[in-house]
């Protein structure tokens, strides 16, 4: 064997193992748009996204409220987490999953959606290999055993997600969904909207507690 061809059969082999990956992700989204509940459970490592969830909602409602004081900022991170519980409890199942990859929304969460949401192919959806390659070109591989994925792959940043598929038990699981910028900055809003209507309701109640007093 010539000793130029070690280095070519490495690459090669290289290059195979780059597209293991997105046979998962072309069955993961197939599973998706059909609804699979129980293919998704295999597929996603529901531990993991409950905490990266948890960190994104919190940076989300952090950059939401930068221009206020520190005593503002507690109020509204103590509304952010009665806000933020039930919507990464929700996360924490196939169906909210599929809610959240079919089209890039949650319908489930009650945020308000971009207007033009349903004019884009927002899901996550691999009809042919001419897709399937888009998202290969739009991946980013993270050493040997994770693998970033932009969706959709041609859209702007800030109306992507992303996903990351880690390799484990020779299989690739979904283990972080990384939310749109627009997604992030609506849940951010929500938890500013909670704390400002909590805010008002205790100023109601201070004002009319001396009212209610009985004279002396």
């Amino acid at each position: 064997m010539r000793w130029w061809l070690a280095p070519l059969l490495a690459v090669a082999a290289w290059f195979a193992y780059t597209l293991t990956p997105f046979w998962s992700l072309y069955e993961f989204a197939a599973a998706v748009q059909a609804g699979d509940a129980a293919a998704i459970e295999q597929r996603v490592n529901f531990r993991t996204l409950r905490l990266s969830l948890a960190r994104q909602i919190s940076a989300a409602v952090k950059a939401d409220s930068t221009s206020l004081d520190p005593r503002e900022r507690q109020r509204i991170a103590d509304a952010a987490g009665a806000f933020a519980l039930p919507v990464m409890e929700s996360a924490l199942t196939p169906k909210a999953v599929i809610d959240l990859l079919d089209d890039g929304w949650p319908q489930g969460a009650d945020l308000a959606a971009p207007a033009n949401r349903h004019e884009r192919r927002d899901g996550l959806r691999i009809p042919d290999l001419k897709r399937l390659l888009r998202y290969y070109l739009a991946s980013d591989m993270r050493g040997f055993r994770s693998v970033v994925v932009a969706v959709p792959p041609d859209r702007p940043r800030h109306e992507q997600f992303r996903i990351r598929l880690r390799l484990r038990d020779w299989g690739w699981r979904l283990v972080d969904i990384e939310l749109s910028d627009d997604l992030r900055r609506r849940i951010g809003e929500k938890a500013a909207a909670g704390a400002a209507r909590l805010r008002e309701g205790r100023s109601a109640s201070d004002k009319a507690a001396p009212d209610a007093a009985p004279p002396p």
